[in-house]
């Protein structure tokens, strides 16, 4: 039962049979009755006053004196200014509960063959340290995304570019075979990312010990402190010894390739802990060191045609100033690649691996303007999908106190964020008595699915496009706008349902529409659960994770508003509360799908 479909097929009849004039759907704007009035549904009339050629209350009073007689669903109306307020019948409520009811998946389409296909790329570390907090927001928001858009009926491929190669990577390579000793993730007991973090760190640190000293003798020897410090960064051993290693890699050097492998070999397998753990993953994944050639050769392909232009001093560039942008390199005068290559180049591997409809880059907001010149390049060339390119740009995350224990001092570490918030879950539970009765190994679980889903919701809940503050403390909160206070709802609504099940009461198909009935409060939350589908279907047009949080939490509030004034198992008669055990199952049902759409696990207890 789609009320809101009935109602609308039933205007749109009234409209012809009243003034003999055919009209649209979009023409009828049907919207919440608001608190106060009386009614569930109200309708715009003020579209339909050039048709009726009345007044406004005329006209609605026509209107619902018609559908009240030719529709079943409407018990009753009245007339509020321009507004015709509808009231629904108790058996449509049943009927559409009904309908939640009997759908595995209420409020999600399913992909089929003619479904169009959309990659989603997200993630995109660089291999010479570990995830961090930016880390985190970036795969939460592309792998909700994801599922937002499978459940709008799309095909999804997951996908992510590692930057494998490249100066930054030498360094790390440097670094380990000057002072690293032979070490290894397993000798150093410490996952692998972590431990090339630890030598792209002392690197650094040892090139700024050389840049210095450097510094201070051309300051001696007469240059400014500007050109002294270019020319000290320029001549550093180590920052030579690392560009030539850059060169042995470009030259497929064996030993430089041997150690490159085994190297990031140890980060991915440290990556790979890290996005199980934030239950992240990915159907694909691309490698710089794959896509960057591919990218040199789709650019000389496009100056080839005439899209390009060679400068004198052998560069090429894109002349994007007819789009209202300046000029845009593409290939350095000694031919070297830039990002902008890479990702052409990454982009052609993608378009031969599959056929793509749209393309969605989840990168942070400081990539505005590359995107805009990428989408631009790609449609030059041909990518059939290149000007409709998505980029999901995002704000930075922070915490309220700048950094947490970090490895380099200057980001929050993703591994050690995600066991804070799994201890603080554990600490907050075991304080508060709530999970006495219940084994060390399921306490523990609990703790583990409590604190991600507290970290995944702070950060989903807010509009991705805007920088945000997260705070551990307050996520962890079982109270408000939080992925515990959710969690903890669907926790309650499974221990009414196991004593539901202890009581001997069997949960039927279907409610008896003829003799099932429904209160005011129970209809605004049959209404909030009917919702979800036109949830899902905007936070798809709007690329908003953010839209199912909040609408998760909007359903909690209305089911905790309704469970504080009703009994369930209490109920005054079985067959109240055999319909009350069929609105809070379905209410759970659509907060683990909800929650799930943003990698959300709900526990069975709590």
């Amino acid at each position: 039962m789609n009320i809101e479909f009935e109602l609308t097929k039933a205007v749109i009849e009234a409209i012809e049979a009243l003034y003999g004039q055919k009209v649209n759907e979009q023409m009828v704007q049907l919207q919440k009755t608001k608190s106060g009035f009386e009614g569930n549904l109200t309708l715009v009339v003020f579209p339909f006053l050039k048709i009726s050629r009345k007044k406004p209350e005329d006209t609605a009073q026509e209107i619902g004196a018609w559908i009240k007689e030719h529709c079943s669903i409407i018990a009753d109306y009245n007339v509020v200014k321009g507004f015709l307020n509808l009231v629904i019948a108790p058996s449509a409520w049943i009927a559409l509960l009904n309908d939640i009811h009997t759908q595995e998946h209420f409020g999600e389409k399913e992909a089929n063959e003619q479904s169009p296909l959309v990659m989603i790329e997200y993630s995109s570390p660089n291999t010479n340290k570990p995830l961090h907090l930016g880390h985190v927001r970036n795969n939460l928001l592309g792998w909700s995304l994801a599922q937002i858009m499978a459940a709008n009926g799309n095909k999804v491929v997951k996908t992510n570019i590692v930057n494998d190669r490249g100066i930054h990577i030498c360094k790390s390579m440097l670094a380990w075979l000057k002072w690293g000793d032979g070490v290894t993730p397993e000798t150093a007991g410490k996952k692998g990312d972590h431990l090339i973090g630890d030598f792209y760190v002392a690197f650094d640190k040892h090139y700024r010990e050389e840049v210095k000293a450097l510094q201070a003798q051309y300051l001696a020897e007469g240059l400014d402190e500007e050109a002294a410090e270019k020319k000290a960064k320029d001549e550093a051993p180590l920052i030579k010894e690392a560009h030539e290693m850059l060169v042995k890699w470009e030259q497929n050097d064996p030993e430089v390739r041997a150690l490159w492998k085994k190297m990031n070999d140890w980060v991915y397998a440290g990556f790979d802990e890290t996005y199980k753990a934030l239950g992240v993953g990915f159907d694909k994944i691309y490698y710089e060191s794959e896509t960057y050639l591919r990218g040199k050769a789709k650019v000389e392909e496009g100056l080839a045609k005439g899209l390009f232009e060679r400068h004198e001093d052998n560069s090429v560039w894109a002349d994007l100033t007819n789009e209202g942008l300046d000029q845009k390199l593409l290939l350095r005068s000694d031919g070297t690649s830039v990002y902008m290559t890479q990702d052409i180049g990454t982009a052609e591997m993608r378009f031969n691996d599959y056929s793509i409809d749209k393309m969605i880059y989840v990168v942070g907001n400081e990539q505005n303007y590359h995107f805009q010149v990428l989408s631009i390049l790609l449609d030059r060339l041909g990518f059939k999908w290149g000007k409709e390119l998505v980029h999901f740009s995002y704000g930075m995350v922070e915490l309220p106190n700048g950094k947490m224990k970090s490895r380099e001092g200057t980001v929050v570490d993703a591994d050690d964020l995600i066991a804070l918030m799994i201890a603080d879950a554990r600490r907050t539970a075991d304080e508060a008595g709530k999970n006495a009765d219940l084994t060390e190994e399921e306490k523990q679980e609990i703790a583990r699915i409590v604190g991600m889903g507290a970290l995944k919701y702070f950060i989903l809940k807010v509009d991705a496009r805007k920088n945000m503050l997260f705070n551990p403390e307050e996520s962890i909160d079982f109270n408000g706008n939080t992925g515990p206070f959710i969690q903890y709802t669907h926790a309650r609504i499974k221990s009414i349902m196991r004593k539901a099940a202890d009581q001997g009461i069997v949960i039927p198909d279907k409610l008896d529409e003829n003799t099932a009935v429904v209160n005011a409060k129970e209809i605004d939350l049959i209404q909030k659960m009917n919702a979800y589908g036109a949830a899902v279907e905007q936070a798809g047009k709007d690329y908003s994770p953010s839209g199912i949080a909040n609408y998760c939490y909007e359903l909690t509030k209305e089911f905790n508003q309704w469970y504080h004034d009703f009994s369930v198992l209490n109920a005054e008669d079985e067959q109240v509360k055999i319909t009350r055990l069929v609105m809070a199952k379905n209410v759970a049902k659509i907060i683990k799908q909800g929650m799930a759409l943003l990698g959300i696990e709900v526990p069975e207890r709590m």
